[in-house]
């Protein structure tokens, strides 16, 4: 019988803490009290996140989190911040200082989880996955700020990625394993440091355009991945 992991039930009630927190200290901080659909996307992200994350442990049959993966989880708990405040800046103004504060952290354990993994020889499909997923909701979160003012256009780079996993429902073959490509991994940190950028709005015409280069890239990456899948679309079939 296989055990139950309870590491990721401890994270999710650290996130529903450091929610409280920093939404009080939001609320200080821009004088106006977080509109209740900011709390609502934060908590709800808290616990979707979890319940697929406990979905996977269970999947895979595993007993183990890692440090690592306690990282990743810490990410996952800041970009449910990050949600929140977001999705709150929807309909009411919102501390950008405090948005940015949490954002940087975020991208920056990017680099610190799967470090850790290589270092302690515990890299895993699922750690690979949770962390591509956290990364990838990260970014669509992003755009959908950056978007209110710089364009609709940037919702492209948060939502490319979905849409690939969408075409792969229909084209299986899309669904083959890519190999490793550490170009990728600078491609997707572009984007988060664009988006950064363009979140703090110091240089609007300068935030255009990185965030156009940002999703130029991002272009090439995926655009690279579907040639390579289309070349060899009907090996193994």
């Amino acid at each position: 019988m296989t055990r139950v992991q309870f590491a990721p039930i401890s994270f999710a009630a650290a996130g529903a803490t450091i929610t409280t927190v920093l939404g009080v200290v939001a609320v200080y901080w821009s004088q106006s009290w977080v509109p209740g659909v900011g709390w609502l996307a934060a908590l709800s992200y808290l616990v979707i996140s979890n319940v697929l994350l406990f979905r996977g442990l269970q999947q895979r049959q595993t007993t183990r989190f890692g440090p690592a993966n306690a990282i990743t989880a810490v990410r996952s708990t800041l970009v449910g911040v990050i949600t929140g405040i977001v999705v709150a800046s929807f309909v009411a103004p919102v501390p950008i200082g405090l948005l940015v504060a949490l954002i940087v952290p975020a991208l920056l354990l990017d680099a610190a989880d799967g470090w850790i993994a290589r270092r302690m020889n515990s890299a895993s499909e699922l750690g690979a996955r949770f962390d591509m997923e956290v990364d990838a909701f990260l970014l669509l979160v992003l755009s959908a700020y950056v978007a209110q003012t710089v364009g609709v256009w940037v919702l492209a780079i948060g939502l490319m990625r979905y849409a690939f996993v969408a075409a792969g429902w229909i084209f299986p073959w899309l669904r083959r394993q890519l190999p490793f490509r550490y170009w990728r991994k600078v491609v997707t940190a572009a984007q988060g440091i664009a988006l950064t950028i363009a979140v703090t709005g110091v240089i609007p015409v300068l935030d255009i355009l990185l965030v156009a280069v940002a999703l130029a890239l991002l272009i090439e990456s995926f655009g690279r991945d579907v040639v390579w899948l289309v070349a060899r679309r009907g090996e193994g079939e």
